[in-house]
Order: structure tokens, then sequence, then C-alpha cells
């Protein structure tokens, strides 16, 4: 896989390690979404969200899909 994640990628790697290259942690990508934004003029935003389960931890992680990479890739 190249250093860059297209969307494609990213939902191959549901379910497998990844790194958020954004805080560098690593754990199990549970899953990317589309999800609605609140604005202050109604007009409805949206951002994809990759939500990533460190270890030992409870609560997911969220970033941009495109901060994620496979385990082992720089």
């Amino acid at each position: 896989m190249s250093t860059t994640t297209t969307p494609d990628d990213v939902l191959d790697l549901v379910g497998q390690k990844v790194r958020d290259i954004a805080s560098g942690v690593e754990g199990e990508l549970l899953a990317v979404r589309c999800e609605q934004l609140p604005t202050h003029t109604g007009i409805p935003a949206w951002t994809r969200r990759a939500y990533l389960l460190p270890p030992d931890h409870n609560t997911p992680l969220t970033t941009a899909p495109s901060n994620i990479r496979p385990t082992g890739a720089s």
C-alpha cells in the first residue's frame, strides 16, 4: 500500500491494526463513518471520521480517515 490512503483503502483496513499518523497512536480500526456536523446556518455539513481503538482503552479515538496507515507503514 502506498503512503497515501484513499477512502477505499481505509475501508479495507477495518478490523486491522493501524496507526493514526496525527497522534502516533496504534490500535484496531473499528469503523469509518460519514457524520453530519452542526452548523450555525442550518445547512448540513458532513465529514468522514475514522474510529480507532487503542489497546487497553474503552473509548475509541477519532481521526480523519486520511490519517490512517496500516501498521508498519511510514
